[in-house]
C-alpha cells in the first residue's frame, strides 16, 4: 500500500471511532451532568442557551487519534518493511510517541480544568498560574525529548531566512511559543464546530508537508487527528450536541504545536497556525488598547477596537452566523496553509 492509501485508512478508522464513540460518550456525560457552564460576559448573550451542553467531548478524537496513529504506523512498518536495525527508524517512531504523549499531557491539563468547572458548576477551573506551570513543565519535557531523539538543531527556520544556532536560547524561546499556540487554539473553541474545523484543515496541510519532508511517521498522526476531528464535528457542528471542552482544545493545541516543531519548519508552523495566532492576538490587542485608553482618558473609560474577542465573537456580534464563521475561518486556514506548502517547495 502507498503512503496516501495508508493515511486514508488511518483517517477513516479514526473518523469511525470518533463518530461511534460519541454514541457512548455523549449520553455518559449527560448522565454525569457534565454540562458546560456558560459565562455570557465571555461570549454573546445568546450563548446562554448552550448552558448545560455536555463538555469533555474531546475524548472522542483523543481516543481515535492515539489508537489509529499507532495502528497506521504499524501498517506502514509492515507494508514497507522498515529496517528496525537502523537506529534512525527507532527515533522516528519515538518522535511519534513524543507527539502523542505531549498532546495527551496537555489534554490532561484541560481535563483537570474541565472537571473542576463541572464539579463547581461554574467557569472557574485551574488558576492561570497552575496552568502555566504545568504547561512549562510539559513543554520542557517535550523539547528535551526531541533533542534526545536527534533534533539538535537550534536554528529558527523561516525558509527565506535561517537564524544562526541559538543553542540554549532556542529552547528558552520555544517554551513561550508552545504556551502561546496551545492557548491560542483553546481560545478558538468558542463557536460550534470552529476549532475542530480549523484543526481538520491544519492537519491536512501538515500531512502534505510530512509527505514533502519525508516525515511519514508523523503523517499518520496528522491524518488520524484529521479523521478524529471530522468524526467529532458530527457531534459539534451547530447546534452542538457536545463540546470538546478544554480537554479537547488543549490536546489540539499541543498537537498543532508538536507537529510543527517536529517538522522543524517554523515558517510553516506560523502559517498553518495563523488563524489561531490571530484569534489570540485579537485578545491581546483588545485588552492592551482598553487598558491604554482607560488610563489616558479623563473619565477613565476604556475603549475597544473589536465588539468582542476572541475575534470570532466580533464576527458573531456583527451578524455572522456560526456556520458562516466556521466556513470563513476554515477557508482562511486553507489559504494560509497553501502558502505554507508553497514556502516548503520554494525555499
Amino acid at each position: 500500500m502507498s503512503f496516501w492509501i495508508i493515511n486514508l485508512i488511518t483517517a477513516m478508522l479514526s473518523f469511525l471511532i470518533a463518530t461511534a464513540s460519541g454514541f457512548k460518550i455523549v449520553p455518559f456525560l449527560h448522565q454525569l451532568k457534565f454540562g458546560q457552564p456558560i459565562k455570557t460576559e465571555d461570549g454573546p448573550q445568546w450563548h446562554a442557551k448552550k448552558q448545560g451542553t455536555p463538555t469533555m467531548g474531546g475524548f472522542m478524537f483523543i481516543l481515535s487519534t492515539i489508537v489509529t496513529s499507532v495502528a497506521g504506523y504499524w501498517i506502514y512498518r509492515w507494508q514497507v518493511g522498515v529496517d528496525m536495525t537502523n537506529p534512525d527508524n527507532h527515533k522516528a517512531f519515538y518522535r511519534l510517541l513524543a507527539c502523542i504523549v505531549f498532546s495527551a499531557l496537555f489534554g490532561l491539563i484541560g481535563f483537570i480544568d474541565d472537571f473542576i468547572k463541572v464539579s463547581r458548576k461554574n467557569n472557574d477551573g485551574l488558576t492561570p498560574i497552575q496552568k502555566i506551570v504545568m504547561q512549562v513543565v510539559f513543554a520542557v519535557g517535550f523539547l528535551f525529548a526531541l533533542n534526545r531523539l536527534g533534533d539538535t538543531s537550534t536554528v529558527i527556520n523561516l525558509g527565506f531566512w535561517q537564524s544562526p544556532p541559538l543553542k540554549l536560547f532556542y529552547y528558552i524561546l520555544m517554551i513561550p511559543v508552545i504556551i502561546y499556540l496551545t492557548n491560542a487554539v483553546n481560545l478558538t473553541d468558542g463557536v460550534d464546530g470552529l476549532c475542530g474545523s480549523v484543526t481538520f484543515v491544519a492537519m491536512l496541510i501538515f500531512t502534505v508537508a510530512c509527505s514533502i519532508l519525508r516525515q511519514n511517521e508523523i503523517s499518520y498522526y496528522t491524518m488520524a487527528l484529521a479523521g478524529g476531528c471530522l468524526g467529532f464535528l458530527l457531534w459539534n457542528l451547530n447546534p452542538a450536541k457536545c463540546f470538546m471542552g478544554d480537554t479537547g482544545s488543549m490536546f489540539l493545541g499541543a498537537s498543532v504545536t508538536a507537529v510543527g516543531l517536529i517538522l522543524h519548519n517554523h515558517l510553516l508552523l506560523v502559517l498553518v497556525a495563523m488563524v489561531y495566532i490571530l484569534e489570540a492576538l485579537s485578545v491581546v490587542i483588545q485588552v492592551s488598547y482598553f487598558k491604554y485608553t482607560k488610563k489616558k482618558s479623563p473619565d477613565h473609560q476604556g475603549k475597544r477596537i473589536f465588539k468582542m474577542t476572541p475575534i470570532h465573537h466580533h464576527f458573531e456580534m456583527s451578524g455572522f452566523g456560526e456556520y458562516e464563521i466556521v466556513i470563513s475561518f476554515s477557508l482562511a486556514g486553507i489559504i494560509f496553509g497553501i502558502l505554507g506548502i508553497i514556502t516548503l517547495l520554494v525555499f
